[in-house]
This record gives structure tokens, sequence and C-alpha cells, in this order.
């Protein structure tokens, strides 16, 4: 009798043991989305209305010029992102994802504060190079949720956090749109810290980290080096997953710095463009955010690189569109359907460094991942700037025919992978482009 109920008693305490998991690694994954959706919120708040703010605010209103100067405030803090990133990660897999995560939130409180103040376009630059270099929310985030979440939910996980970065950013840009209009770009930004402000004291004062950092564990043989950054621990796959960030990215980013300058021109003037450059930024927002909650799904079931073929063929046709457009009615549902498609590319790998990765090296993995990503967010305004100095629209049909390359250099990769795996099959020698892929492949 008291043996039976010792087996009852141990299997019951089995049960609680893992309801209490499964309602610890939720409840993580609810408040690092929360804390997500104020962060850019908090971002989104006043920085799609710096084009506004440096004509209003700091009286740069010449053309070539005012091109220059929105260029610049969108490149520079890739810039920074990107030579940072891979350090944060480092110190991440070291001393704990999660401090990594309040740190980026309570810098950037600092940083959006500060640019409310500034009085030079100079001056905003260099914050702008700050917040580069101390923030990086999403990927403190996405390496936070990675080593919490059983692994298969990683995709869900991630998907999600990409559904609460766009609705962050729909809900920012409709409220600070309104903001802008009524108190001020300055005031936008004020609001802006406030917001970032409440996002690190969330994850501060309502969250823990379950997994222990590695510098806390050991190799087989009892040596402490598992700190270090072991490469071949890394995923062969992983190099070219990092040359499809930059490139998506160079590609995403290639019109968004430019889009207010679109919706200036068809408005006509300067006053209240804020509120109409609000609204399709929400729009938008919410297309990413159903794209997000789609991919998160889907990746855990198909090939996500078929999935970003055709979704960057989708994007091809709905970007350049964008070009000939000269009413709000029709740019809308065009940029919804650009965004939507757009947005359905890096969650897709994003799903896949979380499921592929050792969990003792996604630090390192989504800081290089940050880094790679922020190489083609610089480079893509700096470009766009100069053919937008010769004709605005141009910028948005040359974000069409990049979108078409993404998809003929993923099909060509696709083949590439395929025709490796048969000749692997027939004990040929595979080419150079074995295993610089993702696919479907079993994970331990």
């Amino acid at each position: 009798m008291n043996g039976g109920g010792g087996f009852a008693n141990a299997a019951g305490n089995r049960q609680n043991a893992r309801s209490c998991m499964s309602h610890s690694w939720k409840k993580q994954m609810a408040l690092v989305w929360a804390s997500q959706f104020l962060s850019i919120m908090g971002f989104a708040f006043a920085l799609p209305f710096a084009p506004y703010f440096l004509q209003q605010e700091l009286g740069i209103v010449q053309h070539g010029e005012l091109q220059l100067w929105v260029a610049l405030f969108s490149a520079s803090t890739a810039v920074t992102m990107g030579l940072a990133a891979p350090l944060w990660g480092l110190l991440a897999d070291r001393y704990g994802k999660r401090v990594m995560l309040i740190r980026a939130n309570l810098a950037g409180a600092v940083v959006m504060s500060l640019m409310g103040g500034v009085q030079t376009p100079v001056m905003l630059i260099v914050l702008r190079l700050l917040q580069g270099a101390l923030t990086g929310t999403m990927t403190a985030a996405q390496a936070f949720l990675a080593g919490e979440m059983p692994h298969e939910r990683r995709g869900l996980a991630v998907g999600g956090l990409s559904a609460a970065v766009f609705s962050g950013t729909m809900a920012g840009v409709s409220i600070g749109g309104f903001v802008a209009d009524w108190l001020g770009y300055r005031a936008a930004f004020a609001a802006s810290g406030v917001l970032l402000l409440s996002a690190g004291l969330l994850v501060l004062c309502c969250t823990r980290e379950t997994a222990g950092p590695a510098r806390r564990n050991r190799v087989a043989d009892g040596s402490p080096d598992s700190a270090r950054v072991h490469w071949r621990d890394l995923p062969t796959a992983l190099y070219g997953v990092l040359a499809m960030f930059g490139a998506i990215a160079f590609v995403r980013q290639f019109d968004v710095a430019f889009l207010p300058l679109l919706v200036q021109e068809i408005h006509g003037t300067l006053d209240g463009v804020s509120l109409w450059s609000g609204g399709l930024n929400a729009f938008g927002s919410l297309a990413g955010l159903l794209a997000g909650l789609a991919t998160g799904w889907l990746s855990d079931r198909v090939n996500p690189l078929r999935m970003v073929i055709g979704s960057a063929l989708a994007a091809a046709v709905f970007s350049g569109w964008q070009m000939a457009i000269h009413s709000f009615w029709l740019l809308f549902p065009v940029r919804f359907g650009a965004v939507f498609f757009a947005g359905a590319l890096e969650p897709a790998l994003n799903a896949w460094l979380a499921k592929r990765v050792p969990e003792s090296r996604q630090g390192v993995a989504f800081g290089l991942a940050s880094t790679t990503r922020s190489f083609g967010w610089a480079v893509g305004p700096l470009v766009a700037g100069g053919v937008a100095a010769l004709n605005l629209r141009v910028v948005f049909g040359a974000a069409g025919i990049g979108y078409a390359l993404l998809a003929l250099l993923f099909t060509v990769a696709v083949r590439v992978r395929r025709d490796n795996a048969g000749r692997r099959r027939n004990g040929l020698p595979g080419t150079t482009g074995r295993g610089i892929l993702p696919g479907r492949e079993k994970t331990s």
C-alpha cells in the first residue's frame, strides 16, 4: 500500500513539475513578447517621422541635403549595431541573455529621450550611432526566448516575437503620429523614452532566466573552456543563412527611409503629414503582424527557404507597384501587400537559428545575424539615398527589382542543395555549395 502510494506520489510530482515547466515557459514567452511590444512601440513612436523632424525642427529643407540626412539617419544606427552585436552576443552567452535584454531597453530609453533635445542634425546622427551600439532589443529578445523555450515551440516563440514587433510598430506609429501632430516631434521622442523604460522594467521585475549562461557549463572532460566560442559547434549552414540575412535586410530597408517623403509628395504639404504617415505605417505593421504569425506557424512545417522564395516574388510585385502610385487609397493596400510578404522573410530564418544552433551558442549566432542584417540595413539606405537624389520614385521600383533578385538567388540555392543531396545519395562528392543552406534535417 505504502509502496503503491509512493509510486503514485512520484508520478504526481513529475506531472506537477511538467505542468510548472509548461506554465513557466509560456509565462516567459508572454512577458518577453509584451516587453518587445513596448520597446518597438517606443522606437516607432518617433523614428519614422525623422524626415519631418529634420525639416520642421532642424531646418533641413533643401532637396539634396534632406535626402542625404535621411539616408545617414537610417544607415548610421545599423553600422554601430553591426559592430557591437557580436560582442553583446558573446556577453549574453557568458553572463546571461536576460541582462542583455534589460541593458538594451534601458539604453534605448536614454538615447531616445536625448534625441528629442538635439538642435543640429549632426547631434542627431551621433545619437543614432549610440543607439546602434547600445540597444538591439530584438536580437537580445530572440536569444533570450530561444534559450527558454522547448525545442518544438521555438518556431512559435520567434514568430510570435516578430508579431509583437510589428504590432508594437503599428501602435507606435499610430499614436506617435497624433502626438507629433498635436504636441510636436520633440514630445514624441520623450514618450519614446518612457515606453522603452517601461519595457526594461518589465523584463527586470517580471522575468527570470532559467537556462544558465555558458560560463557555468563545462565540457565533458571538465575543462572550463566551454564559455569560449567554438566555431565547430555552429552548424555549417549558419554561414549561408547569415548571408541571407544581409541580402534580405539590404532590400527590405531600401525604401523604408524614403516612404515618409513619398507620403509627403502625395499629401502635398508638411502640415498634417505625420497623421498620414503614421496611418500608413500602422497599416503596414498590421500586415507584418499577420506575416509574423503565419510564418511562426509555417516554419515548424515547411522548408523555410521555399517560404522565402514565394514571399520574395510577391514582395517584388507590390514593392515595385508603389513607384506608380499617386493616391492614398491605392498606396495603403499596396503597402500592406509589400510589408506582408517582405515580413515573412526574416522570421523564417530566425526560426531556423532558434532550432538548429546549440543553446550555448545562440547568443553568438543571433549576434552574427544582427551584424550581417545591420550591414544590409546600413548599405541599403545609402544606395537608396543616391537614387532618391535623382528621383524619389525610382527607389521603390529598385526595391521591387531587389526582391525579384532575392527570389532568383534563393531558387538557385535550392537547386544547388537538391543537386548536392542527389550526388551524396549516389556516392559522389557534393559541390562547394554543400551545407550552406537551411533544410529540414532532424536535430537532436
